[in-house]
């Protein structure tokens, strides 16, 4: 996250003097060294000297636009800064956008403020003139309001960060496409080029066949190598060590071919394996361990978004999977859903180290895969799914709280996560429902809703958000006010 460069851009202008100029950069230099050393910042803050000109905001707003690391903008106007000087720099920026309205000195200096204090200090007005041009231009833009120092300010930028960055991975994304995707279903499909387009993703195709020339080039002395990472990561539950030794095969495979052509995200389909002797179950999971995005069934875009989710979620680490709605318990009063998949759940969300276990599945028509099996960590969580509206892209969060899993299933060997989604069952499901949700998803102990919002609002993509608020005649009516809204965007 580090590597991840944003620009902190302070206006001012050439009214005030030299001296004026020269506290400015003292004091946005303070406040640079400050987010860099503050917990709640995860990227690099990089200070520049204020600007005064038009010329000077659209050399840096350029600038950023040509920085591969810069993943955003951030400004302030530490005094008033005539936004027409803005004009022509906030058009040409391309990096996603934060404006804050803050002051460097927190209290008002009653025995000693004066006139020059008031010129030096200007940001009251500063940022609404600042603001004024955004919206005039409608500008795509977060606003944070509060003091610099204050840890609820810096957790806000902190979200916003981690936003930017997945925006940034989006706009780079390669998704590697198996196969297509499983046949008569309609939510996993979608308008790849559109995809391209607004989200950025490059969605190729490749046969299995290409998959299996690499499967069998693969040797022993690889296997085993992969093999040593999964006695160390994970507990050997199995005989049948053949069957993990393949899927060792695969997952080797699968690394070297997602590596050489730059994809971060891929996706696999039990109904066309060809001559895969099992569908990547182990191998798909340790991947996804690794930070690799992943989706069933041909499913393109959870591939995506699980990958984005990871890039944002870097260093927190309590745990991000794709997942699928499985099954529901509907006893009155604790209805939950059991989130699971037939092989293909991250083990970055298991609540105890997973086991490597060998069972049949009863879909595939091949061998027996190697599976992770686990239960899932007790936590506050968010499922997100990604679905195509034909004339739009939406986004649909909901909160969760998942629980302790006390039954084992021993004749559903899979790995799985209980939750109670809000803001109650009948409620979250109806309005997941009303939206479009997918039954695949990207679940989340690290990000929020909040992390997802600002992602979706720099993204350009319309957000729905079902949570402990949520009544259903609003929620529709919401959805009823974003087909006029995003149909004449």
């Amino acid at each position: 996250m580090k590597n991840s460069v944003f620009y902190f851009v302070v206006g001012s202008q050439f009214l005030y003097g030299e001296e004026t100029l020269v506290e400015i950069d003292k004091h946005s230099k303070i406040m640079v060294d400050g987010f860099n050393a503050d917990k709640n910042i995860p990227c690099t803050v990089k200070w520049f000297p204020c600007v005064k000109t038009s010329e000077e905001i659209y050399d840096i707003m350029n600038r950023a636009n040509n920085d591969d690391n810069c993943a955003g903008v951030i400004t302030w106007m530490h005094t008033f800064s005539p936004s027409k000087m803005w004009v022509k720099g906030l058009m040409a920026l391309r990096k996603p956008y934060l404006h804050l309205n803050t002051q460097f000195n927190r209290e008002i200096p009653w025995n000693d403020i004066d006139m020059d204090f008031m010129n030096l200090n200007q940001s009251a007005h500063g940022d609404r003139e600042h603001g004024y041009i955004a919206a005039r231009l409608r500008l795509n833009r977060k606003v944070i309001v509060g003091y610099w120092q204050d840890e609820d300010f810096t957790a806000q930028m902190g979200v916003w960060m981690r936003a930017a960055v997945g925006a940034a991975e989006s706009r780079k994304l390669r998704v590697l496409r198996i196969s297509d995707n499983m046949r008569n279903v309609a939510v996993t499909e979608g308008d790849k080029v559109e995809a391209l387009i607004k989200l950025g993703w490059s969605v190729d195709h490749y046969g299995v066949g290409d998959i299996i020339s690499e499967v069998e080039k693969v040797t022993e002395e690889e296997i085993d190598a992969q093999m040593a990472e999964y006695e160390k990561e994970y507990i050997m539950d199995t005989e049948n060590i053949e069957a993990v030794r393949y899927q060792a095969k695969e997952e080797v495979a699968l690394k070297k071919f997602l590596d050489r052509g730059n994809f971060k995200a891929f996706h696999t389909n039990f109904e066309d394996l060809q001559g895969l002797r099992q569908l990547p179950g182990l191998a798909s999971q340790d991947l996804m361990k690794k930070g690799y995005g992943f989706g069933a069934e041909g499913d393109w875009k959870v591939a995506a978004m699980t990958r984005i989710m990871k890039v944002m979620a870097q260093g927190i680490d309590k745990g991000t999977a794709f997942m699928e709605d499985y099954t529901l318990h509907l006893e009155k009063g604790g209805e939950m859903i059991l989130g699971a998949h037939m092989l293909e759940v991250c083990p970055s969300i298991a609540c105890e180290k997973p086991k490597i276990q060998v069972h049949p599945l009863g879909i595939g028509d091949r061998e027996d895969p190697a599976r992770l099996v686990f239960k899932a960590k007790k936590g506050s969580a968010i499922v997100v799914s990604l679905i195509d509206m034909g004339d739009r892209f939406r986004m649909i969060v909901n909160d969760i709280e998942c629980q302790t899993q006390e039954n084992d299933m021993p004749k559903l060997p899979v790995a799985g996560v209980l939750w109670k989604p809000l803001p109650d069952f009948k409620t979250s499901a109806a309005a997941w429902i009303y939206a479009g949700g997918a039954h695949h998803s990207v679940l989340s102990y690290d990000l929020t809703a909040e992390h997802m919002r600002d992602f979706a609002e720099i993204m350009g993509i319309e957000f729905v958000y079902i949570n402990k608020d949520t009544k259903i005649p609003e929620f529709r009516r919401e959805l009823e006010y974003n087909d006029v809204i995003w149909r004449n965007k």
